[in-house]
């Protein structure tokens, strides 16, 4: 797992055209909006969080990120020891996000 800034998330996120972006807050939360093509997974929901987890490409670099940084960690570092070898955690989450977002 590596931290990184909202800023070196954004870049990456650009520049990385098979990158996933995984938001890991509740369903109450995304209500708020996402990050744009992000996929969701509630963190919060263990069994739900790791059957989905372990549907998903472990080649694939995954930026992951929550409501403030908490919980996107713990969820690399479930990731990590399923397998998955590329996980970003933005550090401050959503409610520091300045880039582009949605409605579900």
């Amino acid at each position: 797992m590596q931290d990184l800034t909202q800023e070196q998330w954004h870049k990456q996120i650009l520049e990385d055209t098979t990158g996933v972006i995984l938001d890991v807050r509740t369903p109450h939360e995304v209500e708020e909006g996402i990050i744009p093509n992000a996929q969701h997974l509630d963190i919060q929901n263990a069994p739900s969080f790791m059957e989905g987890a372990q549907e998903l490409d472990k080649a694939k670099n995954y930026y992951v990120y929550c409501r403030s940084g908490g919980r996107s960690a713990q969820a690399c570092m479930i990731m990590e020891s399923m397998g998955f070898k590329n996980t970003y955690n933005l550090l401050g989450g959503f409610s520091e996000w300045k880039g582009d977002k949605t409605k579900l």
